[in-house]
């Protein structure tokens, strides 16, 4: 794979910074409960290695709808499979395609937005918005785990959760991979434009997780949030297939 060091950005600026956490710490990570998840790392409803073994062209439990909304020339797909349309449950499972089929790379048991999923996500709704979407830029609080490969990353101190919040949410953001939905490309994943408004949400992200649902992102273990920044290549045009098994199917 290609990989370039040039392409990392580290953002250190406090005065932006405290602007640019205010908007975004409104779309994720809401205090929402505690809770430890012991699920299974496998996809709900059996979408594993069976289904990729009947047709390895195309992502397990996804239906010709989104499948048709996957770039041609992506070759690396987050696919979260939501446990319900009113659930908080879901996993995580990395695929990778190699020539035309699609193999299963790692997965990991995840949350999504406390309510659920949603079509028409707006801003406070609490459910993370059902589609595929690219993954272009990466950050945190901590320092890029892989500064020689992955998405570019932005490190500042104004990823930071506020310490008003209970402290098993304080961690989230210390690695986040900005999901590209309402924001624009290139810039740092907590950067508060929104281009088709403020009333759609915004700073929907994958991030650390805190043991419970979300206020509209995923949220993945450490271990997979580490992976992830290691091995999404911009070269390999990233995106996320994202909803519940209902949505996804569809």
């Amino acid at each position: 794979m290609a990989r370039g060091g040039g392409r990392r950005t580290a953002v250190a600026t406090a005065a932006l910074g405290s602007l640019l956490a205010v908007t975004a710490l409104s779309a994720c990570g809401g205090s929402s409960g505690d809770g430890a998840d012991s699920r299974a790392s496998d996809p709900p409803g059996g979408a594993g290695r069976s289904s990729a073994a009947a047709d390895p062209t195309r992502i397990p439990g996804v239906g010709a709808r989104l499948q048709e909304r996957i770039p041609g020339d992506s070759r690396q797909v987050v696919a979260v499979y939501g446990d319900g349309r009113d659930s908080a449950d879901s996993t995580v499972v990395l695929y990778t395609k190699q020539g035309s089929g699609w193999h299963r790379a790692r997965s990991w048991p995840a949350h999504n937005g406390t309510k659920g999923w949603t079509t028409d996500h707006h801003e406070n709704d609490k459910r993370s918005p059902v589609g595929v979407f690219t993954l272009s830029d990466a950050g945190g609080v901590l320092p890029d785990p892989d500064p020689a490969s992955g998405l570019p990353y932005s490190r500042s101190a104004s990823f930071a959760a506020p310490r008003w919040w209970a402290k098993s949410y304080w961690h989230d953001f210390d690695y986040v991979i900005a999901i590209d939905y309402n924001r624009v490309k290139g810039t740092p994943p907590n950067d508060p434009t929104r281009p088709e408004g403020t009333s759609k949400g915004g700073s929907i992200w994958l991030h650390m997780d805190h043991g419970s649902g979300t206020s509209a992102c995923v949220s993945l273990p450490k271990p997979g949030m580490e992976y992830l920044l290691r091995t999404l290549d911009p070269d390999q045009h990233p995106v996320v297939v994202m909803g519940d098994r209902a949505h996804l199917k569809a």
